[in-house]
């Protein structure tokens, strides 16, 4: 029976070291999205059917839910997010003419009719935040996918419009591959990995993500460590946004709910860090789906082959040859727990790497005599691979006169009749009086020095190939 090698799902390598130009509309250095959870009313209480009072994200420090009751306390808190908090939120941003995105939760939105027009009115993104603002950490995903498209359809119903875009927030492990399954939304947030949008291949679903921020959001004044007053919270927006606006060419999300920053002493700190930033050139103030937008059209996706999802045998095909005739390797490695970190260049490398390293001295030797000499008999027969023909000529090491060549073959003669080894030397890296120099130096080294001298050019040489094959 054979078995399917270990894969790891989760992408630590996501943009890389050099992330991809935003190219923000006009020049924007930032892009920010200012996002308004609305809640109040789609929240655990046993009105809505739920089995206990609400816990989370309110000004009761250390609340927890009351089984069978409805927690009148609670409620209030919740409801002051409705009756004021919301219309003081409106208020500033449409004074200012600001984009807002809105994370509604469908039944908090169908309870609250006069909010919505308001938004509708506003011109603001209304995206999904779930049927229920309820924890979706172990709902079968049968439950969920059930939960999304009655979201879907509720939210429909109460806008007029689909939402172009989802952000559940107490997610669950399968929730991103759910609502991407529904083919519906534009964008998703139930991440926040990164500074830029990205996308996400689900199965046959190519998925626009637009990470969320947990830290740059007001539910910071509910959580512990957290905000006690309104001027930490600007002092962190406000440093987050200089950074961001130093970088260039990042997004910066801003989490906001109507219950905690409309507040008026918490506002207040929301206050200023507008003033801040609308002082500023260079600034792009988006929704979401505007953001969306932009990324889809000016960085587009295109399915590539990754190496951590074929299967072994193109697996060998395509990566066999990286170290020189010794497919074992490539064989090696594939069985190794690959994820998408491995499917770069730099990634796949260090999987290579690891089986080369880790093999008994006797098959590292076989890999080192797997090389041919330098301008030696093979070259002269063109009978090199073609990564080895293509790496001497590189060098001019196929043009050589004969006076260079005998140099050459005297000098691959007395390094084998040392070290019991050819020569090796990543030539990419040097011209040819650079390799002459270092054949001599390396000559006179000993043999074990000269094996692990060897051992890392062989390294080198296979991660120069990869770089061909992988980006």
């Amino acid at each position: 029976m054979t078995h399917s090698p270990p894969r790891y799902p989760r992408d630590f390598h996501g943009h890389g070291p050099t992330p991809p130009a935003a190219q923000w509309p006009g020049g924007a250095r930032v892009a920010i999205s200012l996002v308004l959870n609305y809640e109040e009313g789609g929240e655990n209480n046993i009105l809505h059917g739920d089995g206990g009072s609400e816990a989370f994200l309110s000004d009761i420090a250390g609340a927890a839910p009351w089984p069978g009751q409805r927690h009148w306390n609670m409620e209030s808190l919740y409801d002051y997010g409705a009756r004021a908090g919301f219309w003081r939120l409106h208020r500033l941003f449409t004074a200012r003419g600001l984009p807002i995105t809105i994370y509604g939760v469908a039944t908090a939105l169908a309870r609250n009719p006069a909010q919505v027009a308001a938004m509708k009115d506003a011109g603001w993104d209304i995206a999904s935040h779930g049927l229920k603002w309820i924890d979706h950490r172990d709902m079968p995903a049968e439950d969920e996918r059930a939960a999304i498209a009655a979201a879907i359809r509720l939210h429909t119903e109460v806008v007029g419009t689909a939402p172009r875009g989802w952000y559940t927030g107490r997610c669950s492990v399968n929730t991103l591959r759910l609502v991407a399954e529904t083919g519906q939304v534009d964008w998703v947030s139930d991440t926040y990995d990164d500074d830029l949008p990205y996308w996400a291949e689900l199965g046959p679903h190519d998925q626009l993500v637009i990470p969320y921020t947990l830290e740059a959001n007001d539910m910071r004044f509910a959580t512990a460590p957290g905000y006690s007053e309104g001027t930490q919270f600007f002092e962190y927006l406000r440093d987050t946004f200089d950074v961001l606006y130093a970088e260039g060419g990042r997004m910066f999300s801003v989490g906001l709910h109507c219950r905690l920053i409309g507040r008026p002493g918490k506002i207040a700190g929301l206050m200023r860090f507008l003033d801040h930033v609308q002082a500023h050139e260079g600034v792009w103030f988006a929704t979401r789906s505007q953001i969306a937008a932009h990324w889809a059209a000016t960085h587009p996706h295109q399915r590539r082959e990754r190496p951590s999802q074929m299967d072994a045998a193109r697996f060998v095909q395509r990566f066999g040859g990286v170290f020189e005739h010794s497919a074992w390797i490539a064989e090696a490695a594939h069985a190794l727990e690959l994820g998408p970190a491995h499917d770069t260049a730099v990634g796949l490398h260090n999987a290579l790497a690891r089986v080369f390293r880790s093999a008994a001295p006797d098959q590292r030797l076989g890999v080192l005599r797997a090389h041919p000499d330098l301008a030696g008999k093979l070259a002269q027969a063109r009978r090199l691979t073609a990564d080895s023909a293509a790496e001497q000529a590189s060098a001019a090491l196929d043009a050589l006169t004969d006076a260079e060549r005998s140099q050459f073959e005297t000098l691959n003669a007395a390094y084998v009749a040392k070290h019991g080894f050819p020569f090796i030397i990543a030539v990419r890296d040097h011209d040819k009086a650079g390799i002459l120099a270092a054949f001599q130096a390396r000559l006179a080294q000993d043999t074990a020095t000269e094996f692990a001298t060897a051992c890392a050019q062989v390294e080198r040489i296979a991660a120069l190939r990869l770089k061909v094959l992988l980006p």
